[in-house]
């Protein structure tokens, strides 16, 4: 896992009357050189589609889908070029843009769309996803002249952090689980939901839960035994616009509603897209913030 230091060396100057020359930045493969304040701009990676967004960045070609639901209104402001797995290389040369951001699932086609303009992977994951996600909304707020806005950004998002770590202090122990249809998988710290046992000082419920991208597969069985104090779970059918089963329908089981978790009503059924395909998206980590807080605030 990259440590995304994103350093900013500043080679311009954002004042009115002067010309942005350049800006180093730290991406996910290394430190590039870009044009400051790009003004067309493409961008394949849902988190920072929503960080973009917060920061009033005009983005001008969008993936068809974007899934989270709050960010549909984008639809009708851009061309769509593709989808965050495959860009449309002959939309993404008609709109010409100056950048091209990818990231996670749109990563591995970075050679890809370079062809046809500057591009850059933003991927952010794993225990120190909350980091990255302040990095890039620097480096986003430098690179499109929208330094103040990010420092405000930055500062909201320390404050729900910060609100969230005082709703879940001594409130017990987590197991954080993903249901795809009938099947679970578990994940632990140093998965790619490991932040939220990392950034929010959240204790697991099990200390040897395999680190992996996609978890570990496991049973009802393994969810009695972990014994939870609380069940956090990511629905991915809800997340990719599945009609699978539900994650509620799932997680009634007999074997489940013995867990601690269960039985005093604390399983949290968290924002799926914002979750799952926009992690590290500046609002959708709000969101995702706000649920946590919300659930351990109301418990006893």
């Amino acid at each position: 896992m990259h440590m995304f230091k994103t350093f900013l060396t500043t080679l311009f100057l954002l004042v009115p009357g002067v010309a942005a020359q350049a800006l180093e930045i730290e991406t996910a493969q290394g430190v590039v050189t870009i044009d400051a304040a790009p003004k067309t701009v493409a961008v394949y990676d849902i988190a920072a589609v929503d960080t973009l967004d917060k920061l009033g960045v005009r983005i001008d070609g969008l993936p068809s889908k974007l899934y989270v639901p709050e960010l549909d209104r984008l639809n009708g402001t851009a061309k769509p070029v593709g989808d965050i797995f495959e860009p449309d290389l002959e939309a993404l040369s008609a709109l010409s843009p100056d950048l091209i951001i990818v990231g996670g699932r749109s990563s591995p086609k970075l050679s890809s769309v370079s062809k046809v303009a500057r591009s850059i992977d933003m991927t952010m994951d794993g225990d120190d996803l909350l980091l990255q996600a302040k990095q890039r909304l620097s480096a986003y707020g430098a690179l499109f002249g929208r330094v103040s806005e990010a420092q405000a950004a930055s500062a909201e998002l320390d404050q729900a952090v910060d609100k969230a770590r005082q709703a879940i202090a001594g409130k017990g122990k987590a197991l954080i689980v993903m249901t795809n249809g009938p099947k679970i998988s578990a994940y632990g710290a140093g998965s790619r939901f490991g932040w939220v046992h990392n950034a929010l000082a959240l204790p697991s419920a099990v200390k040897d839960v395999t680190a992996a991208t996609h978890g570990e597969a496991v049973s009802f069985e393994f969810i009695r035994e972990a014994n939870p104090d609380w069940l956090l779970v990511l629905d991915r059918a809800a997340a990719i616009g599945s009609s699978d089963q539900n994650a509620k329908a799932t997680l009634d089981n007999a074997l489940v509603a013995e867990t601690a978790a269960w039985k005093k009503g604390q399983v949290i059924y968290l924002p799926a897209a914002d979750f799952y395909i926009a992690a590290g998206g500046v609002q959708s980590t709000h969101r995702v913030l706000d649920q946590i807080t919300a659930a351990f605030s109301a418990a006893q």
